[in-house]
């Protein structure tokens, strides 16, 4: 099922069980962020990104390694070497994403809407890794001609194979579907972002399928977050337009008790979000990644999920 019914959606998506698959990535991924500086083609639709001058690669590329130490010390995980050619290949989550269906692993190739970043999807060494190393069958969208931004598009409830996809320049209603379809989901909700917004995973977050983190002033119709808001009750945040600016609606959840955002993020969070993260459970954990930042993404985009 995928629709833009909002109502058809949320009905379905109650009655779907926590058996589509483990809520939480046995693993994860991360690109290095060499050669890092201001995309000038990424940044026609990002207004997330700084200008050249706010780029700053050294402490980037400091703050990337404290980033892979910490989520290490919750899941295996593997960083590829960056390419000076693909400045936003630290954002590797839109290229590449997995998925176990029916009992067998996939990896799934987005089609990006930027030239710059459709060279990422053709790296033999992230494609070898998934089909050669651990075998995973292959799905590749990468050449067909509808912008398909994989989980910066999608973000999904890997719970209960729900996906929820923000139409925008990076992903029009075939690419949805084309994802849906990829990773084998049940049921994806279709919405228009709100104007400025690139990407979903900037404004939604599900957190090991219990909890969402909405950014309400990202969606162009109140009924998407009212849904969203319904669908994930008691446990759904609503943040604010500061914890929103701050990429707080940029996290992760990579174990069942603890929410990965970046420091700024954290800082931003108000008392009222932090106690209803930790009323479901979740304790907020944070990295230094202001230098990341600068490209227009934060924690949530730099970590590809290994299912």
């Amino acid at each position: 099922m995928i629709t833009r019914d909002t109502a058809a959606f949320l009905e379905f998506a109650r009655g779907a069980a926590a058996d589509f698959g483990p809520a939480t990535a046995r693993g994860a991924f991360l690109v290095a962020p060499d050669g890092f500086r201001l995309a000038e083609q990424s940044a026609a639709d990002n207004r997330y990104m700084a200008e050249a001058a706010g780029f700053d690669a050294a402490r980037a590329s400091a703050q990337h390694r404290e980033l892979h130490r910490a989520l290490a010390g919750v899941v295996p995980t593997v960083c590829f070497a960056g390419d000076p050619q693909t400045p936003d290949a630290l954002f590797p989550n839109n290229v590449f994403a997995t998925a176990r269906v029916d009992g067998s692993s996939r990896y799934v190739v987005g089609r990006m809407r930027h030239p710059v970043r459709q060279r990422e999807a053709a790296r033999a060494d992230i494609r070898g890794f998934f089909g050669g190393v651990l075998d995973y069958a292959e799905i590749d969208l990468s050449t067909q001609p509808h912008p398909c931004e994989l989980t910066g598009a999608l973000v999904i409830d890997r719970a209960r194979g729900l996906g929820f996809a923000g139409l925008s320049e990076r992903c029009d209603r075939e690419g949805a579907r084309l994802i849906h379809d990829a990773l084998g989901l049940r049921a994806t909700l279709m919405f228009e972002l709100a104007a400025g917004e690139y990407h979903t995973n900037v404004v939604l977050a599900v957190l090991a399928g219990r909890t969402a983190l909405v950014c309400p002033q990202g969606f162009a119709e109140p009924a998407v977050v009212e849904a969203i808001t319904a669908l994930y009750a008691p446990h759904a945040v609503l943040l604010s337009p500061a914890e929103h600016a701050a990429f707080a609606g940029n996290a992760i959840a990579l174990s069942e008790d603890a929410v990965w955002m970046s420091a700024r993020a954290g800082q931003a969070l108000s008392a009222e979000s932090r106690r209803a993260l930790t009323a479901a459970g979740f304790e907020p954990r944070s990295v230094e990644l202001d230098a990341i930042e600068a490209g227009g993404g934060s924690l949530r985009c730099c970590v590809g999920e290994i299912f």
